[in-house]
């Protein structure tokens, strides 16, 4: 078939291996998919004098730019990476209690802004702010789609049009270009530089204060460290002076953590409720990060500054949905019950003994082996990610594959939902982020793909 022969639109809609994609995907999917393939088609002819192609040919390539077309691209994957809150992954995974309320939630109609005990119209605010109070200790709280936008809010409703004194060495820039002087000024708020980089006194945070200053606000060093001759304030320390000359202390904790990580060899991240107790007036952190459970940013503190933020007009274009309420919900009600190691995904990951992944390895391995794949224990290191605790990791055993080609495994792995690393030019598979419901089709893939790709 050459230039002159290639169908048109309509006779290809005709032929009966098309004609069914019409009733499955809808008439313009099909057409869409035709044209692509028959001016690739177009250009192969006029690209190689000796190229002829075929209907059957032409049917199977339209068949497959349908597909891809349908194809969704937001789909679930095996994280074998390590990376417990993997930003470019969706974070944290949700507990099973947060997708059976977000399913509960999703398929009916939900009182997300309604009062059953009045039959009036009620808060969305109100589904989460209960159990935030009881674990933070704060006085309110309200929830919004995540932690930029909650500091966004907090400093637009609390500091538009004033002074607002920040640390040289907080004004960071977190993952996507995130910077938190952008943010301030995007608020309406003045940035007040004080201190250096590296060793910031409360004098200096002092002597910065004038009758135009709102606030003192304190970033967590969410993704770095600065190590050696260092120096901030306490919380403690900032708050009693900003409430001495009646401003706020406004605290972007971020990382959203209710448990010490001390207790799992990590170094100590701060609490919310260390924040609450050392008496930040709001404290800002995000909900899927090591709270583990949905994307949101939550705001704990005074209950008048918290009534004034959610009063605010840019409250409501950041507000939460119904399934990411329902989803934080059920995620705080594990921490309420005690139950976060056992319930929360991001905690098992944490808690998990270097003995038991170890051991979770071995299994692995002579499963794999003997199924023909070559596959060996090797000592290796996991990290919490996601802007939390930088510069820590926890000690694991990985599976490493390293009879075959690194590139190309990694590729096929990608293609069928996995998604490891590379090390020294070898795949390596973390246990310790690999959901249990996971094990058996990560073990049934990579023997299908070593027994089929590289033999």
């Amino acid at each position: 078939m050459r230039l002159r022969h290639l169908p048109g639109v309509d006779t290809v809609l005709a032929w009966p291996e098309i004609a069914p994609l019409v009733m499955e995907y809808g008439h313009d999917t099909v057409v869409t998919a035709i044209r692509k393939v028959i001016s690739a088609e177009r250009d192969a002819i006029r690209a190689q004098p000796g190229y002829v192609t075929d209907q059957s040919y032409i049917a199977a390539q339209i068949v497959i730019a349908v597909a891809a077309l349908n194809a969704p691209t937001l789909v679930p994957v095996i994280n074998a990476t390590g990376i417990i809150i993997h930003t470019n992954l969706g974070r944290a995974p949700l507990s099973d209690a947060a997708t059976s309320a977000v399913a509960g939630v999703g398929q009916d109609y939900a009182t997300l802004e309604y009062d059953s005990a009045t039959g009036q119209r009620g808060s969305r605010s109100v589904h989460a702010a209960g159990l935030l109070r009881q674990l933070t200790g704060a006085e309110s709280a309200t929830v919004v789609n995540n932690n930029a936008a909650a500091v966004l809010l907090m400093l637009t409703a609390l500091c538009r049009g004033r002074e607002v004194i920040i640390s040289r060495g907080q004004l960071v820039e977190i993952g996507g270009g995130f910077r938190v002087p952008d943010v301030m000024a995007q608020s309406g708020a003045q940035l007040v530089e004080v201190g250096t980089t590296n060793r910031t006194h409360l004098r200096d945070y002092e002597q910065a204060i004038s009758a135009d200053t709102a606030a003192i606000m304190v970033a967590h060093h969410s993704n770095f460290r600065i190590v050696g001759f260092t120096a901030e304030p306490s919380l403690a320390e900032l708050a009693h002076l900003a409430h001495r000359h009646d401003i706020l202390l406004l605290y972007d904790q971020g990382s959203g953590a209710l448990l010490d990580s001390a207790e799992y060899g990590l170094e100590r991240e701060p609490l919310v409720q260390s924040g609450i107790a050392a008496g930040c007036d709001i404290v800002a952190f995000s909900g899927d990060k090591l709270l583990g459970g949905p994307q949101a940013g939550i705001l704990c503190g005074r209950e008048a500054l918290i009534e004034t933020i959610k009063r605010h007009p840019l409250a409501r274009a950041v507000r939460p949905d119904k399934l990411c309420l329902a989803a934080l919900q059920a995620t705080l009600e594990s921490y309420a019950r005690g139950r976060v190691v056992d319930e929360i995904p991001v905690w098992r990951m944490i808690s998990i003994s270097a003995e038991a992944l170890a051991a979770t390895v071995q299994t692995w391995c002579d499963e794999l082996k003997a199924n023909g794949v070559n596959a060996e224990p090797q000592a290796g290191s996991s990290v919490v990610g996601g802007g939390s605790l930088p510069g820590q990791s926890l000690p694991t055993t990985l599976v490493a594959l390293p009879a075959y080609s690194a590139e190309r495994l990694a590729a096929l792995l990608r293609k069928r939902g996995i998604i490891g690393r590379i090390v020294a030019d070898t795949v390596v598979l973390d246990p310790r982020t690999v959901l249990s419901t996971q094990i058996d089709p990560l073990l049934a893939t990579v023997i299908d793909i070593i027994q089929n790709e590289f033999t």
